[in-house]
This record gives C-alpha cells, sequence and structure tokens, in this order.
C-alpha cells in the first residue's frame, strides 16, 4: 500500500487547513491502496532551522527531539499533499520551515498541492514547487485551488461545493501514480 501523508500547512488561529484536511482525507480513504494519515504541523512545534550544518549534512543528527520526531514521521511518507494556505502573496513560514527540516526523508517521493485564498492559493504553490524541487520531490503537475474557501465549507466542514470531489480525486489520482512508480524506484535503488 502506498502510504499518504496529506499535510496542513498552517498552525494559524481560525486556520482554513483544517476543514480543508478532513474533507480531503476522506476523499483519499475513498480510493483503494492508499493508507492515509493527516499531519497538523502543530503537533511538529519545529524551532527556527539552526541547525550548525544543513540537513543533508546532518543525516538525522538533529539537536531537537521535535525534529527528530518530524525527520521520521516524513520517512514514513511515499507520498504528500500539502494544503498550502496563502498569506500575503506566499505560503506561511512555518509550511517553509517544516519543508527545510529534513532532506532526504523527502527525496524521490510525489506531492500534490492543494491551494486556498486569493486565486485559490496559485501564487503560494508556485512558490512552492521550486523549494520541493530542491528537496528532490516531484511535484504533480496540476494543482488543486480552492476559491472562497469560506463559502467552500459550512461551519461544520461539511463541503459545500460540489465541483471540488471530482478536482481532488484527479489530484489524488496523479499523487498515487507517481507515488507508486517512484516507490518501485527507490525500492529498486535500495536492493
Amino acid at each position: 500500500m502506498l502510504k499518504v501523508q496529506i499535510i496542513l500547512g498552517s498552525t494559524r488561529q481560525g486556520r482554513m487547513s483544517e476543514k480543508v484536511g478532513r474533507w480531503l482525507l476522506s476523499e483519499v480513504q475513498k480510493k483503494p491502496d492508499i493508507e492515509v494519515e493527516l499531519l497538523d504541523l502543530r503537533d511538529y512545534p519545529l524551532p527556527f532551522f539552526d541547525e550548525m550544518m544543513p540537513p543533508e549534512m546532518l543525516k538525522g543528527n538533529y539537536s531537537s527531539e521535535v525534529a527528530k520526531k518530524w525527520a521520521a514521521k516524513i520517512a514514513e511518507g511515499d507520498a504528500f499533499i500539502i494544503i498550502a494556505p496563502e498569506y500575503n502573496h506566499g505560503y506561511p513560514a512555518v509550511l517553509k520551515n517544516a519543508l527545510d527540516y529534513v532532506f532526504y526523508e523527502w527525496n524521490n517521493k510525489p506531492v500534490g498541492f492543494v491551494g486556498y485564498g486569493e486565486v485559490g492559493g496559485a501564487r503560494s504553490i508556485e512558490q512552492l514547487r521550486g523549494v520541493v524541487n530542491t528537496l528532490q520531490m516531484v511535484p504533480v503537475p496540476k494543482a488543486l485551488h480552492i476559491r472562497n474557501v469560506r463559502e467552500a465549507f459550512d461551519e461544520k466542514g461539511e463541503l459545500k461545493d460540489l465541483t471540488l470531489p471530482e478536482h481532488a480525486g484527479k489530484l489524488i489520482d496523479r499523487v498515487k501514480w507517481w507515488g507508486d512508480l517512484l516507490k518501485k524506484g527507490r525500492a529498486e535503488q535500495t536492493a
């Protein structure tokens, strides 16, 4: 089974990523041969990265216990979907910090994006594509952009925008396709 991790890219109070994440989790669970987990950056309160060397040189020898826990969790994943809100034409600092903290754990794994905010989070996702390329990840070409996210879900987090499941399904299928391919490649590389 392919292990997909959905990462909530915001920790702020009142964030919409929780509603989007819970809904996306239920969409991924409908797909066969996928094990899915929701990762909340609130559960990994990483300090701002301040190690003496970059993660690729540290090889898991972090001074922070939270960083070790984060690295181990990311290593478990075969593929990722990042829920990326757009704040001031970019993505949240907490998400950048979480991406920067590890290196090898991201390598040769696909990542899909679900954006929300102005223009459906397009600017946030565009910036993230360069970051994940440097982490040697494979960004799925099409993203899911949610315009008017506060109108797409009700107060209880129930989906109101019924066009979203079709688009989410396509994104999930592409993440799975790339995930299966790259998982096989990683296995062959270590064999």
